[in-house]
């Protein structure tokens, strides 16, 4: 859930009502407002850091400085009409142009235009933009779930196999996966980099003292300065090869102080970093990869050395190939990797037992994904070391919200059952442990059916005899009842 600081705020009615200004506006796709949102928003924090980096240094070169200052903020706020319209499109796609523009800001603008077409419509957004309280307050960021709360207004994801995982259950996962701090975390199909802001929030809350968190406030103040720093510049790669959303990724990692993470437009199971495979191994992966879709086989890199051409299995062999010893991984999976016959689905599997510790096996409800996509996926968790002795089953039906289109958030919840049984793998009505060779002998297939125990009930029943005695009685009560009720009719 998002922050009740926030919820407070006021910062949730302005999101709504500049989605409201562009619908009526013309910009009716909700990625495009999206999109123009955050350059805009963009545009209005580097104008107001570039204001205070000059005021803490005189030695700070502006970013928006000579022929480039008219491109700052203010200079927006007093426009209107035709004015206001080419100067904003000037800026935004000008800005990837600046020598002193963080390389950030460069991605987010590369290819950037305004699409926001009618002049009082791009007046009335770029006023409440303006209006937006979006200083910390009490120690609390609050930009970060604002941009969160904007990502949720996307209504047209599901194309492609691509579509938002639900907060909690990123949550969840990040839970699970335990990341520490002074390690590597990648999501090579980032989308708008949820896992890796979880990731984030998950560390800094379990570096923070107990009197900062009544307070409200995941301050990470247990972290000492080489870890904050490894954490800003080197803990955070994603990758995605949808450039909006590297895009929208990019500015949400900037809303929560990640700037420097590494974010890139770029498809690992095409392309090759520096031509070595694996380039670079990481302590955690966290991810849901696109489900749908066949990447052309001249296409994918020989590396991966998979006979396969759907993404989801490629994408799981390129996470096993690139964690790194002892590394931990969290992933999401349809169920088909989990029986299917075909020879990458049975590598998989395979690899995941005697090449990895796979700890657990988390079945979704097909609700889970909707309103985009109704099929029924999996989570895997599992180590790169040893071999796997067993693997915890959990039949998760109820996540805390309805599984229909609305997803209505209801009292059954099996996630808190999840967190408190996974560190011991403890046995349920839900969970149960099979061990590694029994489901070796079963073609290494992973569904919880198969292993689960069928409960045998002893039902006692009537002898034969007696319940002919038993239907004779009946019938002659129904001929009685007959009899009576044809004298009834004569009367």
């Amino acid at each position: 859930m998002l922050n009740a600081n926030f919820q407070n705020s006021g910062l949730r009615q302005k999101v709504d009502q500049l989605m409201n200004i562009l619908f009526a506006g013309g910009v009716n796709n909700p990625m495009d407002s999206i999109e123009q949102l955050s350059y805009l928003l963009f545009l209005r924090l580097m104008s107001e850091n570039d204001d205070e980096y000059a005021d803490l240094s005189k030695n700070y070169q502006r970013v928006f400085s000579g022929k480039y200052a008219k491109y700052a903020w203010g200079n927006f706020v007093t426009l209107t009409g035709d004015q206001l319209f080419d100067s904003a499109r000037e800026a935004i796609e000008k800005l990837h142009e600046l020598p002193s523009m963080p390389q950030t800001g460069k991605l987010l603008f590369n290819r950037a235009t305004l699409k926001i077409y009618d002049r009082p419509t791009l007046r009335a957004v770029i006023q409440v933009i303006n209006e937006m309280d979006l200083s910390e307050h009490e120690g609390v960021d609050l930009k970060g779930d604002m941009y969160e709360y904007l990502l949720n207004q996307i209504a047209t994801s599901g194309t492609n196999g691509q579509f938002r995982t639900p907060r909690h259950i990123i949550d969840m996962i990040v839970k699970l996966v335990n990341p520490q701090p002074g390690k590597r975390i990648i999501d090579p199909a980032c989308g708008t980099a949820g896992f890796l802001i979880a990731a984030f929030n998950h560390i800094k809350e379990q570096n923070t003292s107990k009197a900062e968190i009544q307070r409200g406030r995941l301050t990470g103040d247990k972290l000492d300065a080489a870890q904050w720093k490894f954490m800003e510049t080197q803990a955070f790669t994603g990758f995605d090869n949808d450039a909006n959303m590297v895009k929208i990724s990019i500015l949400n990692l900037y809303l929560h102080r990640l700037e420097k993470a590494d974010i890139r437009f770029f498809n690992p199971l095409t392309q090759s970093l520096g031509g070595v495979y694996p380039s670079q191994q990481y302590d955690y992966v966290l991810a849901n990869p696109p489900f749908s879709g066949a990447i052309q086989k001249e296409s994918i890199l020989e590396d991966i050395n998979l006979s396969t051409r759907d993404t989801e299995k490629l994408f799981l062999k390129w996470f096993i190939d690139h964690l790194a010893p002892n590394g931990r991984c969290g992933i999401i999976v349809p169920n088909g990797i989990l029986f299917g016959s075909d020879k990458a689905s049975l590598r998989l599997r395979e690899m995941l037992l005697k090449q990895c510790d796979l700890q657990a096996v988390i079945t979704l409800p097909s609700g889970t994904f909707k309103p985009y996509a109704g099929v029924a996926t999996a989570i895997l968790i599992f180590e790169k070391k040893g071999v796997t002795k067993d693997v915890w089953f959990y039949e998760l039906s109820a996540d805390g919200f309805s599984m229909t289109d609305t997803r209505m958030p209801v009292k059954e919840n099996d996630i808190p059952d999840i967190l408190t049984r996974f560190p011991k793998r403890e046995e349920s009505e839900k969970s149960f442990l099979v061990p590694a060779s029994e489901i070796a002998s079963n073609n290494f297939e992973l569904m919880p059916a198969r292993y689960k125990a069928q409960k045998i009930s002893l039902v006692s029943h009537d002898s034969p005899v007696e319940i002919i005695d038993d239907i004779l009685k009946l019938e002659d009560e129904i001929q009685t009842r007959l009899l009576n009720l044809k004298k009834q009719v004569k009367a």
